[in-house]
């Protein structure tokens, strides 16, 4: 690893800020629009992750930094460089450099092994990484082929990650301090921009090969980021309308997702743009310490990330009656993840006074809708109750008309009919998967001269326009001629009060082709067997829904954004 001191000089041809004039920008290219925040307030506070707190001013400066280095490793616009690191200021530091060049950051789970990071580099056609320094000995284990594709590699202390100081390295590896302090004087570099520069994120790599969903930036500042509007209220139609959307009270929002899934990424960088302040959780997820941040920092507004950390949240809110007040909470949503009616009642209880936000969408459509819950439209009680009665996955009201529920002709299911489609979306929608036409041509489609985004999520569309959503159609299974949607299962099993987590597979089965099972991690102390599991769900789901196998484990497998590990289930049941 060098010291710094070697490292190549920061490219000419930038400008300096004029911060007595600050102009808007001429179109919503995610960096115009960053840096006008930023001019705008550039002496709030931006971003706190442990220790580190930085403003605007800071937080773009140290951006500008890292763009120099990124320019002298021959880093230009359209190539990619991937993330490989929990939450920390330095994910977004390195995300607006790369937005600031037009270069493209990739998004991969910090969880990975060499194996799987050198597929997503490979698929990318990475050319350069950012990395936790405790995840070194993963970067360097990785094929000397893809090691040598690299012509950046950086490594950074992330709070809370720990690694020993004989941690391998790869070589020519350049510690994140030392690229600020050679890069000190560095200012915004000067490039041709505009909003059909491409936005990247990956999805997919926990139950499939990893997919690179491809962007332009305007379509994605509408479709995943809010359109300027963090809360989805009343988004920009142009962009002299953002001075409008810089807070002049800012609010401050918890980031508990990771910013390598699109629940953490699209959020906080929507708060940002709004001149608000975003608190990262840095190390592990740990409940009491979250909490301890919402007091401690005034947030207004957190997500959560389904049951996975809803769950625990809420526990050890419960458990400590008093110790925490949070009171400056007025709202609290959910994304990433679907969270079980049953959760969603006990936080409306817990919390009667805020506003309660599920939303839905996904990498290849962005955020499509949300249910919204309010005090003001009822008792607290009342609406917890009728939330707990619900079944299916979750519900959500589309924001546009551009969402639909499409059957296998491709044309829309009549509301109230209880047709079963897939949910699609028209309108703005990606360009496609990167390198990787044959599954763009399946997803991306065209009907009567209008192309769509078809979604995995099965649903049907209520006579009031609500959409209801079953599962995801690629982990149905069909048992004894019978489709069953495993997530609509899963929900109604995370209502029982002794099960902490749950995920629900399709095993081989003689008689019924498939046979529903489910892995089951009970709370502490309880023994969940499989006639109990029948017993609960009798009267809410259909018989032929209910799992014919339990198998109870320690801890069930997720990854960091909470998703179920569906391959990991099924080998479970199965063996």
């Amino acid at each position: 690893m060098t010291d710094g001191s070697d490292l190549p000089a920061a490219a000419p041809g930038v400008a300096s800020r004029a911060m007595a004039e600050v102009s808007t920008p001429r179109t919503f290219n995610f960096a115009d629009v960053w840096e006008y925040a930023a001019d705008r307030v550039p002496d709030r506070e931006a971003l706190i992750c442990g220790k580190r707190r930085l403003t605007y001013r800071e937080l773009d400066d140290r951006a500008n930094r890292f763009a120099a280095q990124l320019v002298a490793a021959g880093i230009a616009r359209g190539d990619t460089f991937g993330i490989f690191a929990p939450n920390c200021t330095e994910w977004i530091e390195a995300m607006l450099a790369g937005w600031k060049l037009g270069a493209l950051p990739v998004n991969i789970n910090h969880r990975y092994g060499s194996a799987e990071l050198a597929e997503i580099l490979t698929d990318a056609r990475a050319v350069g990484l950012v990395f936790d320094r405790a995840r070194g000995d993963v970067v360097a284990a990785l094929d000397p082929v893809c090691l040598r594709a690299l012509s950046l590699l950086v490594a950074i202390d992330v709070p809370g990650s720990t690694a020993e100081p004989s941690s391998p390295l790869p070589e020519g590896t350049i510690g994140w301090d030392r690229i600020q302090e050679a890069n000190a004087d560095a200012v915004r570099p000067v490039v041709e921009r505009s909003g059909d520069d491409h936005y990247l994120i990956y999805t997919g790599g926990t139950t499939g090969r990893p997919k690179g969903v491809l962007w332009r930036q305007e379509d994605a500042f509408f479709a995943c980021f809010g359109g300027g509007d963090p809360m989805r209220l009343s988004p920009v139609t142009e962009p002299a309308q953002l001075a409008d959307h810089i807070m002049e009270s800012p609010a401050t929002y918890l980031c508990m997702a990771p910013l390598m899934h699109a629940a953490g990424q699209w959020v906080a960088t929507s708060w940002l743009w709004a001149g608000s302040r975003v608190v990262l959780v840095p190390g592990s997820f740990d409940p009491a310490a979250v909490w301890d941040l919402v007091d401690a920092e005034g947030v207004n507004l957190f997500t959560v990330v389904g049951d996975a950390t809803g769950k625990p949240l809420l526990d050890t809110w419960e458990a400590n009656p008093g110790r925490w007040q949070a009171t400056s909470v007025f709202s609290i949503s959910n994304g990433g993840a679907p969270m079980s009616p049953a959760l969603k009642s006990r936080f409306l209880r817990a919390f009667p006074n805020q506003i309660f936000v599920d939303g839905f969408g996904s990498s290849e459509t962005g955020a499509q809708g949300s249910q919204r819950i309010a005090a003001v439209e009822g008792d607290g009680d009342d609406a917890a109750r009728a939330e707990a009665g619900r079944t299916g996955v979750a519900h959500f009201s589309p924001y546009a008309a551009d969402t639909a529920v499409l059957d296998d002709r491709l044309e829309p299911v009549a509301a109230g009919s209880g047709v079963v489609g897939r949910v699609a979306l028209k309108g703005r929608i990606p360009i496609g998967y990167l390198h990787d036409p044959e599954r763009t041509a399946e997803t991306f489609v065209e009907h009567d001269g209008e192309r769509w985004v078809l979604t995995g999520d099965h649903a049907t569309v209520g006579a009031d326009g609500t959409v209801s959503l079953l599962g995801r159609g690629s982990q149905c299974i069909n048992t004894g001629g019978e489709k069953v949607f495993v997530e609509e299962v899963e929900m109604a099993l995370q209502a029982h009060p002794d099960i902490a987590d749950v995920v629900v597979v399709g095993v081989p089965d003689e008689r019924w082709g498939q046979a529903v099972s489910a892995v089951i991690q009970p709370r502490p102390g309880a023994d969940i067997d499989l006639e109990a599991a029948r017993a609960f769900l009798d009267g809410t789901l259909a018989r032929y829904k209910h799992p014919r196998c339990v198998v109870a484990v320690d801890h069930i497998r997720r990854s960091p954004a909470g998703k179920a590990d569906y391959r990991w289930a099924r080998s479970v049941a199965t063996g």
